[in-house]
């Protein structure tokens, strides 16, 4: 979380794009690379990314211990989830792994607290209220750190990255799809890793 300002979310649908968009991302400064399994290409990603200089990655949108397990033999070095059960959080605890679970509510960090976590996903930031919510509820939760995101973009990104509690935020913007305009790319990690003086 603290590697750079911008945590991209990233779908990969061919795997002939995961190694171009890397590469762009480092060379722009983000490292922490989150590649969702939302496609059938994710896990070969993680993989073919892995071998970029510099790159760390991670797998996001895993919601179950199976998907944990798939996610680490691919050699993911992060785990992230839209939200927090106990058995996927006790399974990446088990695995001594960094784990950043979704959580939209009180309930959800204490759920996280209760595991021994403080570092959190806030999912799906504007769609659970945007910063205001984020505020109030990180209001009795002093030990926790969040990555918000969900509607995060070039705009809005400085605005969260100015709430204390916020250690960096995801955002697909700094990855669009399809087959990576490396330059491009590379100019907007740039401008990324600029969010945060």
């Amino acid at each position: 979380m603290r590697l750079a300002p911008v945590v991209p979310v990233i779908v990969i649908e061919d795997i002939d794009h995961a190694v171009p968009l890397a590469e762009a991302l480092v060379a722009g400064g983000l490292r922490a690379l989150e590649v969702t399994l939302r496609t059938p290409a994710a896990l070969d990603a993680i993989r073919a990314m892995k071998q970029v200089k510099g790159a760390v990655v991670g797998a996001g949108t895993v919601t179950n211990q199976d998907e944990l397990e798939d996610a680490l033999d691919a050699g993911s070095e992060f785990i992230v989830s839209p939200g927090l059960t106990t058995s996927l959080g006790q399974a990446a605890i088990r695995h001594n792994v960094p784990f950043l679970p979704g959580t939209a509510n009180a309930g959800d960090i204490m759920l996280g607290l209760d595991l021994g976590l403080t570092h959190f996903k806030f999912f799906p930031a504007m769609a659970a209220g945007g910063l205001p919510a984020l505020k109030a509820l990180a209001a009795p939760f002093g030990q926790c750190r969040f990555c918000p995101t969900g509607g995060i973009s070039a705009s809005n990104a400085a605005e969260w990255l100015s709430f204390d509690p916020v250690l960096c935020v995801g955002g697909s913007w700094v990855a669009p799809k399809g087959a990576p305009d490396q330059k491009a790319v590379e100019a907007m990690a740039r401008e990324a890793m600029g969010l945060r003086a």
